[in-house]
């Protein structure tokens, strides 16, 4: 449930905070008449996502045993590539967020109705395909479709919740520090999918190494119970793993921590360029979202 929980939360708060940076534009320069279109590309956003979960599901009931371990592998990959991707990208460009989704709903508003939906769908449909991909992963990886689901759900929760009360300037949170530190817990998230992708690919023979057993705690630990349960959710792992899924594992959340670490360091140490003020109507937006591409 954790993992899954956290891929909703960090997802969920990146999609919070697009939408109130938004929400908060339209407000600021008294263009409120298309906030009903924004929202309606968020709408349609968060319906392809979940219709690409639905669809994941489908396609792999409709394989054979040994083709739909293929797939899990194959969609395992490209999450753990999705992840690696997001966070990074994330901490190069939080900064320039604001400035770009600015600049891109101003165009619309001179373009059309359409284009204002359609600024705000592509502006969250990453988020939410992306959840949906690694929703799905999970609870391929974990074998358990309801935590996992519970999960990502409360973790969407809270994300909107936060997302709500930091527009309305309840709560302030330092996002840099919660960005960089769900970051990385998302690297070894992605370690341990990048790991169930091995296993997979090992269980169908594309692989070698399954029988080269380098851990193997299942007589301390049951996979079925609460202990094995804890680490399938937590990290995606398993009570026994071959040489194989060790290394691989090692070899990718070592590096990557350490990249990520040295990224999310150098772009601190730069300071935010001033952006341009726009002029506010009599509407009061939150200080923090009108500060908020400078402090992610």
């Amino acid at each position: 449930m954790f993992a899954s929980f956290l891929i909703g939360l960090r997802e969920g708060l990146e999609a919070a905070l697009i939408v109130a940076i938004l929400v908060a534009y339209l407000v600021r320069t008294s263009n409120g008449h298309a906030l009903s279109r924004m929202w309606m590309g968020v709408g349609a956003a968060i319906g392809l996502s979940i219709l690409l979960g639905l669809g994941l599901t489908f396609v792999e009931d409709s394989l054979t045993d040994t083709t739909a371990k293929v797939f899990a592998g194959v969609t395992s990959l490209l999450a753990v590539g999705l992840i690696t991707w997001m966070i990074f990208w994330m901490a190069l460009n939080a900064r320039t967020i604001k400035a770009h989704l600015h600049g891109e709903m101003d165009r619309a508003l001179k373009t059309s109705a359409v284009a204002v939906s359609m600024v705000a769908f592509f502006a969250v449909v990453r988020e939410g395909l992306e959840t949906a991909i690694f929703l799905w992963v999970g609870i391929r990886a974990t074998g358990d479709a309801l935590t996992s689901v519970i999960g990502a759900l409360l973790g969407l929760a809270v994300a909107v919740v936060l997302g709500f009360f930091m527009y309305k300037g309840a709560v302030r949170l330092n996002l840099t520090a919660l960005f960089t530190w769900t970051g990385a817990l998302l690297v070894i998230v992605a370690g341990g999918i990048l790991r169930y992708a091995i296993h997979e690919f090992q269980e169908v023979g594309w692989l070698p190494g399954m029988d080269n057993i380098a851990i193997d705690v299942s007589g301390t630990i049951s996979p079925d119970g609460v202990a094995g349960t804890l680490l399938r959710g937590l990290l995606s792992l398993s009570p026994t793993m071959s040489w194989f899924e060790v290394i691989a594992w090692l070899l990718f959340v070592i590096p990557v921590l350490i990249a990520f670490f040295l990224v999310v360091g150098r772009k601190s140490a730069r300071p935010a360029q001033a952006e341009q003020p726009v002029s506010a109507p009599k509407e009061t937006v939150s200080k923090h979202i009108r500060d908020l591409g400078r402090r992610v």
